[in-house]
Formats: C-alpha cells, structure tokens, sequence
C-alpha cells in the first residue's frame, strides 16, 4: 500500500523514492511487524487466557514433562504471527504485486484451518481436533487453486518445468504432473513444519532461518539481472515476495519474544500450518522447490521419523524412535529441552547455508 502511495511522489519529494526499493520495503516490514507484535503480544496473550481456561490439551502419551511444564499455556498463538504478518505485508507490497495475493491466500487459509483444529482440540479438551483426512483435504483444495495460479503467472518456460538445484538452466519437464507435484510441497511443507511445532521455540526460528533464505531467493530471482549472473530462472514479479517474507521474519521475532522458553503462549495449528504453508508457496512462486527440501531440512527429518515410526511399527510391530517426531526421541533420551532446540537452530543454519551455495555452485 505504501509503495503504491508513496511511490509516485518520488520526483516531487526524493525520499519517497526509498520505497521503490525492495531492501527498503523489505526492511520496513520486518520492522513493522515486529513492532506490532511485541506492542499487542501481552494483551493478546492475555485474551487468549480469558477465552482458553485449561491452555492448550497436552498429549497424554507424549514426554511426562510436558504434564508439567506446559501445562496451562494458551495456544493459537499463530493468530498473532498471522495478523502482523498480513498486515506488515499489505502496507509495505503493492498491491499490483502478481505473486502476493496467491501466497497469502495459502498462509491465511491454512491458517484457518489450523484455528478450526485448534478450537476444536480446545472445546473437546484433548489433543485430537480434525481428522487428517479433512485438513488434508482443506489444504489441498487451497493449494490446488494457488498453483493454478502461480502456473498462469510463470513464463511458459517455466510454467510445468522443474529447476534442479547444483545444475545451470536445467528444467525437467513435468507437464500436468507439476501440478500434484507443487500441491505435495506446499500441503507438506505446512504440516512438516507443524510436525516441528513440540518445544519452545523450536519451529519458529527455523521458519525465520528458512524464510530469509527465500527472501534472498526471491529478490534474486525476480532481477533479471541477478538471476542471469547466478544462471538460475528469473521470474518476473517475484521479488517483492523478500518483502513478504520480511514482514514474516518480522512477525516471528515478535512470537519469540513470547514463545522463548518457558513459552508464554503457543503457536499451535492456527500458526505453524500457515507459516509452512507459505513457505511452500514462496518455493513454488520462485521455482526452488527441491531447494526448500535442503533448507528446510530440519522439517523433513522430524517428518521422515515420524513416517519411519509408523511403517516400522505396522509392518514388524517394533518402533525405531523412543518416541517421534524425533525431537521427542531426544527428549526421552534425556537430552534438556533447551539443548535440542538450539541444536536443531544450528542444523537448520548448516542446512540454510547449503540451500544458498546452490544458488552460485552449478
């Protein structure tokens, strides 16, 4: 909104011409959204409070600690994270930003769905809310629509083709199979990162780890400039999107300043299947999807041991993990909470820093 406003007047008044720069609306909203959230954070914790007497469920068959420690903490956190995150994005994107509203049509839709399963855990007091069957369904419409669109937006190039990280101007053709292909990343990005969401601060810092990675990505891809030097595919538009994961990273230092350990609210469904939604999206946006598998390594490792958990104990009735997802596992180890989730910040950096090399190593 600003830019659009702002913009125009830029020969008239020259520092107005700061925000026809996409570092400086990138910053803007960073900073935005962090000030909002820590401004609204006490009392909304509160309201949630007023409205979640006994806190989110705990699960009863998860570590013992958990009985104690967080027990009483209020969830649906996310909505926090969502508000600040939308609003910083609409004030500091045009609005004629083609990728903006497809992106924010995943991370508001799934984050609804994730509020629905979250007050239903709540009305039924038990850590069972919507059957996976329905938010898969839900998520899958959402995604659906949302790569028809990307689709329509991309070059005709790149419209079903898919970029292979490590290998210049590469592009496997994958025709109508794209479309299911796009649709598995965001679906299973939002519900990895949502696999992620057990310890205080352990999927929000990954998240932000991750989207600044894509927001360097974007920027990138979206100068036709850079994308040629770097020899990766240029999109057109998608540049703007640094400034929407600005306003996210934003929004989830604000969080953290709450969920840091001992947490004083959770993000729940309502915020991890929207954050994760949206970074599957920005990855189908900008062409990098077999990129967000590597930087967002950490989300596929907590998703493998649970797949691996389940298949180990249906076909031989025995379980690999002592417990997964595998922060869990570490957990019952006797591992200290606080050691796992700045360990896991660390993998996540290693595995970022991975992701970019790929952007000049080709």
């Amino acid at each position: 909104m600003l830019p659009d406003l702002l913009g125009p007047l830029a020969p008239h008044f020259q520092l107005f011409n700061l925000f026809n720069y996409i570092t400086f609306r990138t910053g803007g909203a960073m900073m935005t959204a962090l000030f909002v959230a820590l401004l609204c954070g006490d009392r909304f914790i509160l309201w949630l409070k007023s409205h979640q007497k006994a806190g989110q469920p705990i699960r009863q068959d998860g570590p013992e600690s958990h009985l104690v420690t967080k027990i009483g903490t209020p969830t649906m956190g996310g909505l926090l994270i969502l508000g600040c995150f939308v609003s910083a994005t609409l004030l500091w994107v045009p609005l004629s930003t083609p990728y903006l509203w497809p992106v924010l049509l995943v991370a508001v839709s799934f984050g609804i769905i994730g509020s629905i399963d979250d007050w239903i855990k709540l009305k039924k007091h038990s850590s069972d809310g919507m059957s996976s069957r329905q938010k898969l369904l839900l998520q899958t419409a959402a995604a659906l629509i949302t790569t028809l669109i990307f689709i329509q937006l991309s070059p005709e190039p790149l419209r079903y083709g898919l970029a292979v990280p490590f290998f210049k101007d590469t592009l496997v053709y994958l025709g109508v199979l794209y479309i299911p292909f796009a649709v598995f990343v965001i679906v299973g990005a939002s519900n990895a990162v949502n696999l992620t969401d057990g310890l205080d601060g352990l999927a929000i810092v990954p998240v932000m780890i991750v989207a600044a990675c894509f927001g360097l990505i974007a920027y990138l891809s979206g100068n036709i400039n850079f994308a040629n030097y770097l020899q990766i595919h240029h999109v057109s538009g998608a540049g703007d999107l640094a400034t929407l994961l600005g306003a996210l990273i934003g929004a989830g230092l604000g969080f953290l300043w709450y969920n840091a350990p001992p947490a004083k609210v959770f993000m729940g469904d309502t915020g991890s299947l929207a954050l994760g939604g949206a970074l599957g999206a920005v990855a189908v946006a900008t062409r990098h999807e077999l990129v967000l598998a590597i930087a967002g390594g950490l989300f596929v490792l907590e998703t493998v041991s649970v797949v691996l958990q389940v298949a180990s104990f249906k076909l031989t009735g025995k379980r690999i993990f002592l417990m997964a997802p595998l922060h869990h596992h570490f957990e019952k180890k006797g591992w200290a909470e606080s050691t796992i989730v700045i360990r896991f910040w660390i993998i996540s950096v290693i595995l970022a820093l991975i992701s970019l090399s790929t952007l000049k190593l080709r």
